[in-house]
């Protein structure tokens, strides 16, 4: 019996790494309008709850918005999300998120990803990347809120600073650490 329950998690694990690698099928990419329609969304919710955000993405180079990313595991995780970079309010190119992960981990999230370029060069050197990792091509400062909800552009004098938010808010112990984030044609 014991062989059966082994055997069975790793056939799952299995079928789970095999989803992970595939491409993604570009008939369930999300069109560009529909993109732009969550991101637009998630700086709607980032600006209203966050104290300071409207100042903090006005003083930006950039800013990436991958929103409903989909994060999922059963010892073996991965997450995938679309979005838009915006310069000057203006959306300028599609990109997808795509991570993984092993360990011990169960259950599904949607989050949203907000990534501000405060530093010229270090947007320049995202837009040109094909394949831009996460501490790897650039290092990103996740910023946990404080408890007033708040954000003190004075303080915040990193060339990328990301947020992570689910859907109660801004994640602590979140991390986007060795996730591949991939320019998109559409």
């Amino acid at each position: 019996m014991k062989i059966k329950a082994t055997a069975n998690i790793m056939f799952a694990m299995f079928v789970l790494l095999v989803i992970g690698i595939l491409p993604v099928n570009t008939s369930f990419a999300a069109t560009a309008k529909e993109i732009d329609v969550s991101v637009d969304v998630a700086l709607d919710r980032f600006g209203r709850e966050v104290n300071g955000a409207q100042e903090f993405l006005k003083a930006a180079r950039g800013v990436l918005v991958i929103a409903n990313v989909v994060q999922a595991g059963f010892i073996v995780g991965g997450e995938y999300g679309e979005g838009a970079l915006r310069i000057d309010g203006k959306t300028v190119d599609y990109y997808n998120i795509v991570a993984g992960s092993f360990g011990f981990q169960i259950g599904t999230q949607r989050k949203d990803i907000i990534l501000v370029f405060m530093d010229e060069a270090a947007l320049k050197k995202f837009r040109n990347s094909d394949n831009w990792q996460a501490g790897v091509d650039g290092t990103v400062t996740l910023v946990n809120v404080g408890a007033e909800g708040s954000v003190d552009t004075t303080k915040i004098n990193q060339p990328i600073v990301g947020f992570v938010f689910g859907q109660k808010g801004l994640m602590a112990g979140a991390t986007i650490e060795g996730s591949k984030i991939t320019k998109l044609k559409k």
